[in-house]
C-alpha cells in the first residue's frame, strides 16, 4: 500500500479534476442539461476529440470566482487526504472567459480555494497558466503576455496544452520566450498524441525544464538518452495514457524503461475522474502493477519537488517533509 508514501503532483488540469458529483451540483445551480456529457455519474467521451468536448462542457458549469474556489479546494482536500504535500494545477483562463468570467477573477477564485485548502491541511499549491494549442498561436502568445505581466504569488509557470496534432511547436515558440524572460517555469505537453518528434521539437524550440507526458519519446532511444542527459523531467500520467489508448495497458507502459534509462519522472493524474483514476491510484498502480518499490516511488515524489515551480525556501520546506 502506498497510502503512507508522501505524494506530489505536477500535472493536473483543474477543470479536469472536477468530481462528477460537483459538476452535477454546479449544473443544477445554473439549469444546465448534463445528459450529453455525464451519464450515471460518469463523464462520457470515447476518443481525444470527444474528451476535449466533454472537458469543455464540464468547465462550462463553473461560472464564478466562488465556483472555482470550491473546485480548487475540493480537489486539494482530496489530495491532502491521500498524503499529498504539493500540487500544481494547470489553469486555463480561456475557460473562465468562455463563460464570461474575467481572467483575473478566475485566478483569484482558484487562489482563494488554494489558500482555504492550505489553511485546513497544510498542502502547498501553485498554478501554471495554460495556453490552449487548438486556439492558435496568437491566442497562446497573448496568454503568455498575460502570464508574464501577471505577477501573482501563486502563479509560477506556463504550459501549452490542448490538441497536440494542431500546428507546429515552432509556431508557438515565441510565447515561451516571453514567459522565460518573465522568470516563469516552463513545461509543455508533447509526446502524447504525437510521436517522438514532438518531444524533440519541444526540447529544441522551447527548452522546457519539464515535459507534460513525453512518453512517446520511448520510440527513439537517442531521444530517451537526450532526456536523461538534459535532466528534463517527464510529468508521466499512466492512467491517462491507458484511458486514451496511447498504450494498451499498464504493463506495456514505458515508465519503467524511462527510469532504467535514467530519465527523471514523476507520477500524475492529468484529468482524474475523466480517466477513472486519482493521484492515490496512480501511486498504487505504480507499486502493485508496475512493480516499483516504495523507495523508487518516493524518488518520483522527490523529483516532483525538485522540479516544482516554487521559490527555493518553499522547496526546502517541502523536501524536509519527505
Amino acid at each position: 500500500m502506498t497510502r503512507q508514501v508522501k505524494k506530489a503532483e505536477l500535472h493536473c488540469h483543474i477543470e479536469g479534476a472536477a468530481p462528477p458529483s460537483l459538476a452535477l451540483a454546479q449544473a443544477e445551480k445554473y439549469g444546465i442539461d448534463t445528459d450529453g456529457f455525464i451519464r450515471d455519474g460518469v463523464y462520457v467521451w470515447n476518443d481525444f476529440t470527444s474528451f476535449i468536448a466533454c472537458y469543455d462542457a464540464v468547465a462550462s458549469v463553473f461560472r464564478t470566482a466562488e465556483d472555482y474556489a470550491r473546485l480548487a479546494e475540493a480537489y486539494l482536500l482530496e489530495l491532502a487526504a491521500a498524503n499529498t504535500i504539493y500540487s500544481e494545477l494547470f489553469i486555463s483562463p480561456d475557460h473562465g472567459e468562455a463563460v464570461g468570467l474575467p481572467a483575473l477573477d478566475y485566478i483569484e477564485g482558484l487562489a482563494a480555494g488554494i489558500r482555504a485548502a492550505k489553511e485546513k491541511t497544510g498542502i502547498e499549491c501553485r498554478m501554471i497558466i495554460i495556453g490552449e494549442r487548438h486556439l492558435g498561436p496568437e491566442n497562446v502568445l497573448n496568454r503568455a503576455k498575460f502570464a508574464a505581466k501577471l505577477d501573482h504569488p501563486l502563479v509560477t509557470g506556463f504550459n501549452m496544452a490542448g490538441e497536440e496534432r494542431m500546428g507546429r511547436v515552432a509556431d508557438y515558440a515565441p510565447a515561451f520566450d516571453i514567459v522565460r524572460e518573465a522568470g516563469l517555469g516552463i513545461t509543455i505537453h508533447a509526446g502524447e498524441l504525437c510521436g517522438a518528434f514532438s518531444v524533440a521539437d519541444a526540447l529544441d524550440l522551447v527548452r522546457p525544464t519539464r515535459i507534460g507526458h513525453g512518453v512517446r519519446a520511448i520510440e527513439e532511444p537517442d531521444l530517451v538518452k537526450r532526456l536523461a542527459d538534459l535532466g528534463t523531467v517527464l510529468e508521466v500520467c499512466p492512467g491517462s495514457n491507458v484511458a486514451l489508448k496511447i498504450f494498451p495497458d499498464y504493463e506495456s507502459h514505458p515508465l519503467r524503461k524511462f527510469v532504467e534509462a535514467g530519465v527523471r519522472v514523476t507520477l500524475n493524474s492529468d484529468d482524474p475522474p475523466f480517466f477513472h483514476t486519482s493521484l492515490a491510484r496512480e501511486y498504487e498502480i505504480a507499486s502493485t502493477v508496475m512493480g516499483f518499490t516504495d523507495g523508487e516511488i518516493g524518488a518520483m515524489t522527490r523529483t516532483a519537488i525538485e522540479a516544482a515551480f516554487v521559490d527555493e525556501e518553499t522547496r526546502k520546506v517541502l523536501l524536509a517533509q519527505l
